[in-house]
């Protein structure tokens, strides 16, 4: 039986992995893990080393440097990229990232996980919004299938790209986190009067509205603490630490740019709610996090929320900053209040699933590449 080569652009797997880090890494721990894993042999392809390590036979690992300062851009990706996999020629080509190397004569399986720089371009700086939002709709074009994470996504990719929309296939991921085992049940024991947030800070994230909020309960709850876990990547560039000065709680507020997995899951276990108040996502993956911690989760509402998160969430309309600390309050006044919703939780985490994402979008690009 002859193996399959699959490409894998796998640079998202360097550094901190979160988000589409995350994503990739799920995927191939569980494809390189299969009983029938023989059969396949993924060729990673990266700018440096990558820390994670697959079990013997299923990868081979394509080290692309160039030069003294090792690029992970748009130009290792078209130049470097493109003309090692048109070397190798794999039989299909997996592009976890919004992207792909043009003209490589290979089918590309592309992940677009949403397109908030066609929807928003106010969110970018010019170029990045410029080059983010061609380079996504050639990638696009030249696809043979494309991946996407909510059908809200598959809609807009669909709408804006003008592509048909047979070719976009939604394949949710998966929780609960790398690292944990099950879903947990809702636990008051051991709670700390703790509002948190985790992910990857941009505007659209609203993240001085919930420090707003946040502040305004200050005063009612003196133990209470509001931790901010993500690195700030906002454009037009934010001080965090200057809005919660403004406010005064300072000495209230936590940010950190970035935690390992087990800290995070730490704080999941500690926190009493979990606050992400985003007006536009493709998905919204921290939340579900969250959820299968047994943390109740308040969000902006929105379409693609409603979706994803279905009745195990509590809802606020985008930049009601006064309902926001209302509910906060509530949910910190009696934590039983919660139940009702909480309840939900295991019926909408049952929907996500990495072994199932996993299997299905192996299967797509199996499809691919046999056709």
């Amino acid at each position: 039986m002859s193996v399959l080569r699959i490409g894998v652009d796998a640079r998202e797997l360097l550094g901190a992995t979160t988000g589409v880090g995350r994503y990739l890494g799920e995927l191939l721990v569980r494809w390189t893990a299969r009983d029938d894993a023989h059969t396949r042999r993924f060729l990673l392809y990266t700018p440096e080393p990558i820390p994670l390590k697959f079990p013997p036979g299923t990868v081979d690992y394509r080290i692309l440097k160039t030069g003294r300062r090792p690029g992970r851009g748009t130009w290792w990706e078209q130049m470097h990229l493109r003309r090692a996999a048109a070397k190798d020629r794999p039989d299909v080509f997996f592009a976890p990232a919004y992207t792909a190397p043009l003209l490589s004569g290979i089918p590309v399986a592309l992940t677009i996980h949403d397109i908030s720089f066609v929807v928003h371009p106010e969110w970018f700086r010019f170029r990045e919004g410029i080059r983010r939002r061609w380079l996504t709709r050639r990638s696009a074009d030249t696809a043979a299938i494309v991946f996407t994470d909510s059908e809200f996504s598959r809609s807009e990719i669909a709408t804006h790209f003008r592509i048909d929309a047979a070719r976009v296939v939604v394949i949710p991921p998966g929780v609960p986190p790398r690292g944990s085992t099950r879903i947990k049940a809702p636990e008051r024991r051991g709670r700390e009067p703790m509002v948190l947030f985790a992910g990857s800070i941009f505007i659209r994230r609203r993240v001085p509205d919930l420090i707003a909020a946040f502040a305004a309960l200050a005063a009612d709850f003196p133990q209470a603490r509001l931790v901010i876990v993500g690195e700030d990547r906002s454009w037009p560039p934010l001080s965090l630490d200057d809005v919660a000065a403004r406010f005064g709680i300072s000495s209230r507020v936590d940010f950190r740019s970035y935690v390992p997995d087990a800290e995070l899951a730490g704080l999941y276990r500690k926190a009493s709610i979990f606050a992400f108040l985003s007006e536009y996502e493709g998905f919204g993956f921290t939340p579900l996090e969250a959820l299968s911690a047994g943390v109740p989760i308040v969000v902006a509402d929105t379409a693609v929320a409603r979706e994803v998160y279905g009745a195990a969430a509590h809802y606020v309309p985008v930049g009601d900053i006064a309902e926001t600390t209302k509910t906060l309050a509530a949910l910190l006044r009696d934590p039983r209040s919660a139940d009702e919703v909480m309840r939900h939780a295991p019926e909408i985490l049952a929907r996500y699933s990495w072994d199932r994402a996993a299997r299905e979008t192996l299967c797509h690009i199996e499809r691919i590449a046999r056709h």
